[in-house]
């Protein structure tokens, strides 16, 4: 066919007679003139001339969008590229209609398609480089196409062209779009005064740009961007090149901040306080509170998920247009010289519908995922600003809501990390809910339509079935609460098991405890088992509903109605069938988070309204100001950017101080006058007090425990309610200019330790400075009062070492330390010390008053107040205030008390000769120096072993940087498919079989239910209408169909089941497996490996493994074979698609490949960032009164805000990559879709397989990113496999010895003889010998001590004798057989060892003592009576049987040694090994053992390792060890005898 402008057939095409315009044809060239002018104008500036114009403002991202209307051009251009398709295709099927081709037809129409997209294009670039004067090209542009069109509308008009006709319709768009073109762009030049003005206004670039910080860019990027992440490219390709860190993710936009939606949120919930004010038992609405803040994001979140939904239907409708088209295909029509088309003709041609389902799809994926943004980027936002609301709330918080239990910790706790996450997920959901009912209403009209009543059955199985989705959904919460409960009690197990696991090996208990833990995880997985259980029968219900609910609908058309089913009623009712079952399933989801939001928001409402603590102004003038004036303070109305956040918090919390009144005498530093405090209850636990405190002295306040000195501090500080009475502050030298040094002090603030020490998890120097400017002389004047600087060397970092979670890895007196170095070091007028010597020992506590606060604290005239109860200090005191009861008993110098008042002076004397006494003993026990010692050995360890747990490849690759990055991106991008295999075959190869098995069966059922449909409805289509036929082969397909169906939804119940069976056994043995070898492994092991790292395999790790990954796996191979047969399927139908599935293939892989090793980093930081948030809230709550008294607050809000803002940053950049990678999937489907469908048309498939092949096409769409999406999951889930994996290539100890067990005499060791021979002994083949060659022999029945300094190996020889290190040379003979002989569980369970920390389990007080349940009660009771504990375990409820909490903590630390005793006694072993046994108790039960050792033990050879020589002196022999060599070895009393030997200088230095 030949071609021409305006075609070949008709002569008058070239007339123009009539006049020029009255040609269509030349109309039509007209309008090529304005697109011809653009892209003759634009091509050379976009391609040559662009670098030379740079932007006149430096700004970092190239993103700065400042034109006015800005959307709005994109919206409009969008929409005119899409009327232009219309236009093109209308062109394109008119002229299929013609006799020739009419070029005049869409050649104008495909020009102005390059021209719009060149319009947009040359647009942004002007826009982001800022040269707004080539804005008049575009400006033309507009003018003249709206010219030119109105010119061809109104020639129309003249001809008499009918509305109805579609170029009519297409036309007068065009000149409505360009003329709003054309209005933009004068709006742009007239408001910014650009192009035609002289002198063009000035903008600047938002803050947030111009910080180089920000890089999260969606708010400031165009409509393109914005809706397809294109600005996320760079971090997740450069996630290739080197890992995401919080670097490379930068700082929030100002508008995310949490401040700013703190502030919001606030103001909203203000206006409810305001608004239920007078109405008592009404409470603030915070419901309304957050609609006011968020509320217009989920109206705009809402409006594009309707948008959405509603062209989601787009898609069954295009099917069953291009199936009927297809079908009705046969009887074309003619061709015609008319060029006009109308809408009904258009819309039935089978490549338009094609070309409109996939922009229909691109569409609604688009507004789809733009819905899921902002409810996401709402939810976070909302999360921010509560808990910012929440810590403010915390920081009010009055101390008895806390100490009298009405706030638990753990109820704050759950608070912030649960209540406000169930909030914002709620709001994630939010959408669902009032879009649900709109999509279910559509889709049933729709259905009802293509099948009338049949559909409703359909409809009708579906709508029935889902309660019983809701049902199982709370099953499945109560399934995961149980679970929860029995894997924290298991963890209370294992953390026991780990804490004492030196005990337990010693004693071989080993395998008791291990089996207590084995039955909990029994109990475990059978709540597991139940969870499964439920989550495979939602899988089940997900995937069978269904295929149920189209077996109803077409068995009942078919027996229901005459008429045959025809192919395109079946594929578009089969398409809106999967529509409507999606939200019915997530409805039971949405419900269920509606009422826990409901229950969440009610949490909040009590804690938001519990009591707070009064009002501040106490510290700046007088006391007890009502709660009223909190509330009245102004609120920030604008924020200002210039100030630094903190300082706008401040204003916005704070109450305006009072000013200081003047004060009557200006030596005192505080005064109560008739004080009465409570602790909220009422009653006054302090009552008629009238004090003072002198300004610049040392005030000491005493009295019995429980007399309310501390609460006397607290209400000092505020922290007590006062019932009446006043607590004057005198502001100190205000008014004296001279007094420099006073006043830079803070007055405010009081330096305060409480009794309990609270740290924060910080380095040591963090928690001394605490936000004060850093002052070396000063910070080692304090360190040095405080003796910190021998524990500080012994940190493996020095004072940059972290502290962990609450100060858990330093002793009591190292904490208490650090807490009083804090107070010292702070700049401020006023001390508050309570009780600082509590757990400090005699030498420390004279340092400490020496030093610290007679020197320090006196040369700097501060005004201390100290509580204490070491009398002997009081002679040191300016001021005494002795309490009793909760009042004060007498106040005043010590003379005047001893003037006044003999009988109390008196009484402190009795007591404070006692507590000399007390010190004589005190002084040999240096409690320090065993402190420290456990901090050594806490800490070394550690160091010198590499951590286990980065021994993955990745770690060991980084350390040569340069040479090896790309092999660790390599193993970034790989996939760890030998962990997944070894977590496959842990399960047991039948399961895995019958699950790949059961998966594939279960896939083919399913294509063929579809396929059966095809060639049944096609089949139906084809035969005659003999009826009988008919009616034979309506019954054989009928059948056929609901076997098919029957088998499809019995083998989704058999698959969901195997998965999750299958990952309950691999949770099963992997656990066992676990917990078996680490039970077993070497001590050196546990001593080089943190015990939280060993915890994290049992805890999270196991977790995942039981609960995480079978339903990632399922739903991966889930989706995966669904995406599989669907492109089996298509390609089944027309196999030229798998041409273009090349190319489609090659972006999904890469698009995987990108977004997984982002996502895994991006998940990591999301992880790493929660956890420090969590810890500061819960800081935050234990150390309240502390931040208060040091006026604190500020700087924890604004710590407190930095943290959520980074956790949110992080969820954010998780939540884009999620969108970019959802988007990228989406579009790549409907591409899929496209090629499809216009394969199928192009090379006629049978009408059946059409619709098949586009309906698999569609489920496409919906599964490619969820492929992914668990793709990434399960790589992050398998590093938990990985994880526990590479512990159990860990080595065992040997545990089987060359004698039978049976060989060994029952009564072995009878005598108690030990010969040493020649021992060497190390801890692992690759380290240094800790003892070499000793040789030593000990008689039956001695008792022997060893001795020697620190690190000469006197614990590593006791070790020796129970084989728990490694003896590579030499031997020890016990009664004559070779300990390295015998079977590891004889040998332990034979000797008997009391270890230096008293270790008891949680149970009864029989199970510590005989665990085994071997012994009568009779024996436990004379152990008990020996070790002087009878009386006491008697007066316990139970007895024997009385509870021991965990780690004993119910019984003081002698009385838990003394149960130690007893329990090696009940063994009745004729060998017991003392390993500093006395070490961390007090004289009184040093002598009770010593005692015991020597009568109940007298026949029993005792090894004593003595950390005081005083111990051994009368042992009947000494070994004495140096270096690891056994150096002398005698009797105490001959070895004393060398003046110069070893053991006498011992004994000397200790003396």
């Amino acid at each position: 066919m030949k071609a021409a402008f305006c075609g070949n057939d008709n002569a008058s095409a070239y007339d123009i007679s009539a006049g020029v315009l009255k040609n269509v044809c030349f109309v039509d060239a007209l309008n090529l003139v304005p697109h011809v002018f653009l892209l003759f104008i634009t091509f050379p500036i976009l391609f040559i001339g662009w670098g030379s114009q740079s932007s006149k403002v430096q700004i970092h991202h190239n993103t700065w969008l400042h034109f006015p209307g800005h959307n709005l051009r994109w919206i409009l251009t969008f929409t005119l590229l899409f009327v232009h398709v219309c236009e093109i295709a209308e062109g394109i099927v008119s002229d299929a209609n013609m006799k020739s081709r009419h070029l005049h037809l869409f050649l104008p129409a495909m020009m102005g398609f390059v021209a719009a997209t060149t319009a947009i294009v040359y647009y942004h670039n002007i826009e982001t480089s800022n040269f707004p004067k080539l804005l008049l090209a575009l400006f033309l542009y507009w003018i003249m196409a709206f010219v030119t069109k109105t010119i061809k509308l109104v020639r129309y008009c003249e001809d008499g062209v009918p509305f109805s006709q579609l170029r009519f319709c297409i036309t007068g768009i065009m000149v409505i779009l360009y003329g709003l073109l054309m209005a933009v762009e004068i709006n742009v030049i007239r408001v910014r005064r650009y192009v035609f003005f002289m002198n063009p206004q000035k903008v600047k670039p938002p803050e947030d740009l111009q910080d180089l910080g920000v890089r999260f860019l969606q708010p400031f990027v165009n409509l393109l961007s914005k809706a397809t992440y294109w600005w996320m490219n760079t971090l997740i390709i450069s996630a290739h090149k080197k890992p995401i860190d919080l670097k490379a993710i930068g700082k929030l936009p100002i508008a995310m901040r949490a401040l700013t939606n703190y502030v919001c949120l606030k103001e909203a919930y203000e206006e409810q306080k305001k608004k239920v004010a007078n109405q008592p038992n009404k409470i603030p609405s915070i419901w309304l509170a957050m609609y006011r803040a968020f509320g217009r994001p989920i109206l705009l979140s809402s409006t594009f998920r309707y948008l959405a939904d509603l062209l989601g239907f787009a898609g069954p409708l295009c099917i069953s247009g291009i199936v009927e088209s297809f079908q009705n295909d046969t009887n074309t029509t003619g061709k015609t010289s008319t060029s006009y088309l109308s809408s009904q003709d258009f819309l039935k041609n089978a490549y338009v519908l094609a070309v409109l389902l996939f922009l229909a799809l691109i569409l609604q994926r688009t507004f789809l995922q733009a819905s899921y943004y902002v409810t996401i980027e709402t939810g976070i936002n909302l999360r921010g600003a509560l808990l910012a609301m929440i810590y403010n709330k915390i920081l009010r918080l009055s101390t008895s809501n806390l100490s009298m239990g009405e706030m638990t910790l753990g109820q704050i706790n759950n608070l912030v990390a649960i209540e406000t996450n169930q909030l914002m997920w709620f709001l994630f959901l939010c959408p669902n809910l009032w879009a649900m009912p709109v999509q279910i209403i559509m889709g049933v009209i729709l259905l009802y339509n293509l099948l009338r009543v049949s559909a409703l059955v359909g409809a009708a199985v579906i709508v029935l079935l889902a309660p019983i989705q809701y049902f199982i959904a709370t099953k499945l919460a109560e399934a995961q609460k149980s679970t929860l409960d029995y894997s924290t009690e298991r963890l209370k197990k294992t953390n026991e098991i780990l804490k004492g696991i030196k005990l337990l090996k010693l004693y071989a208990w080993e395998h008791i405890f291990c089996t207590s833990v084995e039955e909990t995880r029994t109990k475990e997985l059978i709540s597991l088992k139940t969870f499964a259980l439920y989550t495979s029968l939602s899988i089940f219900m997900n995937a069978a509903i269904p295929i149920a609910a189209v077996l109803a609908t077409f068995v009942t058309y078919e027996y229901q109605n005459e008429a045959t089913l025809q192919p395109y009623q079946a594929f578009a009712s089969l398409s809106l069938f999967h529509i409507l079952v999606t939200p019915l399933f997530l409805l039971s989801t949405v419900v269920r988070f509606a009422v826990k939001a409901v229950i969440s928001v009610q949490k909040l409402n009590e804690f938001l309204i519990s009591d707070e603590i009064g009002d501040d102004s106490w510290r700046s003038a007088e006391s007890s100001v009502t709660y009223e004036s909190c509330k009245k303070h102004t609120g920030l109305v604008t924020i200002n950017r210039k100030q630094p956040l903190r300082h706008q918090l401040d204003s916005y919390e704070q109450p305006p101080r009072r000013q200081p009144r003047p004060f009557e005498t200006d030596d005192i530093a505080i005064k109560v006058t008739n004080g009465y405090f409570s602790w909220g209850s009422g009653l006054a636990t302090l009552s008629n007090i009238n004090i003072r405190i002198p300004t610049g002295q040392m005030t000491m306040i005493v009295g019995q425990v429980g007399c309310g000195k501390s609460s006397l501090l607290l209400a000092i500080l505020g922290e007590m309610q006062t019932l009446e009475g006043k607590v004057h502050w005198n502001n100190i030298n205000e008014t004296d200019p001279s007094c420099e040094a006073t006043r830079s002090r803070n007055r405010y603030s009081v330096a305060y330790a409480a009794q309990k020490p609270w740290l924060l998890n910080a380095t040591v120097e963090e928690n001394i400075i605490f936000g004060s400017p850093f002052n070396k002389q000063r910070y080692k004047a304090v360190t040095d009062a405080c003796s910190l600087q021998p524990d500080i060397d012994l940190l493996p970092f020095g004072d940059q070492t972290e502290i962990g979670e609450r100060g858990i890895n330093l002793s009591g007196g190292q904490r208490q330390r650090i807490c009083v170095a804090r107070a010292l070091y702070q700049n401020t007028n006023i001390i508050v010390l309570d009780d600082p010597f509590s757990a400090l020992d005699i030498h420390l506590s004279d340092h400490l008053m020496q030093e610290g606060i007679l020197k320090f604290l006196q040369e700097d005239k501060r005004t201390l107040i100290l509580v204490t109860h070491k009398l002997q200090y009081l002679p040191h005191a300016d001021w005494i205030i002795a309490m009793k009861d909760g009042y004060v008993l007498r106040e005043g110098t010590l003379k005047d008390i001893q003037t006044k008042d003999v009988e109390l002076y008196e009484h402190w004397k009795t007591l404070m000769n006692r507590q000399d006494q007390e010190l004589e003993k005190d002084m040999e026990t240096d409690q320090t120096t065993l402190e420290r010692k456990t901090l050594r050995r806490a800490m070394y360890p550690r160091e010198s072993k590499a951590q286990l747990e980065d021994e993955d490849e990745e770690e060991e690759e980084e350390e040569d940087d340069d040479d090896n990055m790309s092999t660790v991106m390599r193993l970034r991008t790989k996939m760890p498919w030998r962990t997944c295999w070894r977590y496959l075959t842990s399960g047991g190869f039948f399961l895995l079989f019958l699950m790949i098995f059961s998966k594939l069966l279960k896939h083919s059922v399913i294509v063929a239910i579809d396929y059966w449909l095809a060639r049944w409805t096609s089949m139906e289509n084809k035969t005659g209408d003999s009826t009988d036929l008919n009616r034979e082969s309506k019954s054989y397909h009928v059948a056929v169909f609901s076997m098919l169906c029957g088998a499809g939804i019995v083998l989704c119940l058999v698959t969901s089941l195997t998965v999750e069976w299958m990952g309950l056994t691999a949770a099963k043995n992997l656990h066992h497996n676990l917990l078996n070898k680490i039970i077993l492994g070497p001590i050196r092991f546990f001593d080089t490996t943190p015990l939280g790292l060993i915890l994290n395999r049992f805890s999270a790790d196991t977790n995942i493994i039981d609960q995480h990954i079978p339903p990632t796996l399922e739903s991966l191979t889930r989706s995966t074979l669904l995406c599989l047969s669907a492109i089996g399927m298509i390609s089944y139908a027309t196999p030229w698609f798998l041409v273009a599935l090349v190319p489609l293939g090659i972006a999904f892989y890469f698009i995987q490949k990108y977004f997984r090793v982002a996502s895994k980093d991006l998940q990591e930081l999301d992880d790493s960032t929660q956890l420090p948030l969590l810890c500061h809230f819960s800081e935050t709550a234990e150390g309240l009164t502390t931040i208060r008294a040091f006026r604190h607050e500020a700087r924890f809000k604004q710590h407190m805000l930095e943290l959520t803002d980074t956790n949110n940053i992080a969820y954010l950049f998780l939540s884009a990559a999620n969108r970019w990678l959802e988007v990228r999937t989406d579009y790549l489907g409907a591409c899929i879709v496209l090629t499809a469908a216009v394969t199928s048309i192009t090379y006629r498939s049978d009408s059946g397989l059409l619709g098949l092949g586009l309906l698999y096409a569609l489920t496409i769409t919906n599964y490619l990113n969820w492929v992914v999406r668990n793709l990434a999951d399960l790589e992050v889930q398998m590093g938990a496999v990985k994880k526990v994996n590479s512990f159990l290539t860990m080595e065992s100890e040997n545990y089987e010895g060359t004698m039978d067990p049976s060989q060994v005499p029952k009564d072995w060791p009878q005598e108690g003889e030990i010969k040493i021979e020649d021992l060497c002994v190390r801890y692992e083949n690759n380290l240094k010998p800790v003892l070499k060659h000793v040789k030593a022999y000990i008689k039956p029945g001695q008792k022997v001590g060893i001795c020697g300094r620190t690190g000469s190996g006197k614990s590593s020889l006791s070790l020796a004798f129970f084989r728990m290190v490694d003896i590579f040379d030499g031997k020890i003979v016990i009664d004559g057989i070779d300990i390295c002989k015998l079977p590891l569980h004889t040998l332990r369970s034979r000797l008997s060892i009391i270890l230096q920390d008293p270790i008891l389990f949680s149970g009864s007080i029989r199970f510590n003592l005989d665990p085994e349940c071997k012994c009568t009660d009779d024996r436990l009771w004379e152990a008990l009576e020996i070790a002087q504990l009878k009386n006491m375990v008697k007066s316990l409820p139970g007895g024997l049987d009385a509870v021991v909490t965990e780690g004993g903590e119910n019984f003081s630390v002698g009385q838990r040694q003394l149960f130690c005793l007893a329990r090696a006694f009940v063994r009745k072993s004729s060998i017991l090994i003392m390993d500093e046994a006395t070490a961390s108790i007090d004289m009184a039960t040093e002598n009770i053992l010593q005692k015991v050792v020597m009568t109940a033990f007298v026949d029993r050879t005792v090894v004593t390792i003595a950390h005081r020589v005083s111990q051994i002196l009368d042992g009947d022999i000494v070994l004495v060890l140096s270096e690891g060599v056994l150096a002398e070895c005698d009797s105490a009393s001959n070895l004393l005898l060398k003046e110069d030997g070893l053991f006498t200088t011992l004994v000397k230095t200790n003396k």
